[in-house]
């Protein structure tokens, strides 16, 4: 039996790729997005009453991590990318139907001139993104304190001190709210966000994210991250 269904609306998202994007929502309160509704689900009526949650779930499309066939046995980050578990024992997105969930802040329900919009925090969704469902975070029921995390019982440790360059550093204030973007990236490099499998193998290396609209170029020096620049796409 094969089941069709129509995304509700589409993410916009600082994370332009899939690299550097955090692996689990929250983890990044300073990640900012919006699901924007597309038509015919852009009723304002539709969202009368969210905004009495703090939270909401997401139910969305990996769109850029479909394959042909699906594995059986998944290699999780956490794990250092070397260790099999079965792929329902996981969050990866190759899974046999890719499909995500996320919990996400609720920061404001915008409908003005027949645009309707989730303002949202703490996301972890590519721009883009497919969402097929919304559904209201309900704490007496979706927290459960107890519950066990498998190989994953606490979020990931910060990893490194970020500094800034003098270039990152001017950059930053020649753009919108500086100072949230510069925490925005201080988070976001601190807890690692290089594949599991690079480990520390290439020192001196420079990396790259493409964030909004400007490439995140860094380097690492033992313990330190240094932020060399903000640079325009395509600019080597």
């Amino acid at each position: 039996m094969v089941y069709t269904f129509e995304p509700i609306g589409f993410i916009r998202s600082p994370y332009k790729e899939k690299f550097g994007i955090p692996r689990q929502p929250g983890l990044i309160a300073e990640a900012r997005g919006e699901l924007v509704f597309a038509a015919p689900y852009n009723r304002p009526e539709a969202v009368i009453g969210l905004e009495g949650y703090s939270h909401v779930w997401l139910q969305f499309v990996f769109h850029q991590a479909l394959r042909d066939e699906w594995q059986p046995m998944v290699r999780p980050p956490r794990l250092g990318g070397n260790k099999r578990v079965g792929v329902f024992a996981s969050r990866s997105p190759f899974r046999p139907n890719p499909i995500g969930l996320s919990v996400v802040k609720l920061e404001q329900v915008r409908a003005v001139d027949g645009e309707v919009v989730l303002e949202l925090s703490g996301i972890d969704l590519l721009d883009g993104t497919p969402v097929l469902d919304v559904k209201p975070y309900v704490g007496y029921v979706d927290s459960i304190p107890e519950a066990r995390s498998g190989f994953a019982p606490e979020a990931p440790a910060v990893r490194f001190q970020v500094l800034f360059s003098a270039l990152a550093k001017a950059q930053l204030l020649s753009r919108c709210e500086p100072d949230q973007l510069r925490r925005f990236i201080t988070r976001l490099l601190e807890v690692d966000p290089r594949p599991a499998y690079s480990g520390d193998s290439q020192p001196g290396r420079i990396y790259g994210i493409r964030l909004y609209d400007f490439d995140l170029r860094w380097r690492i020096n033992g313990d330190r991250i240094e932020v060399l620049e903000l640079a325009s796409p395509g600019v080597d």
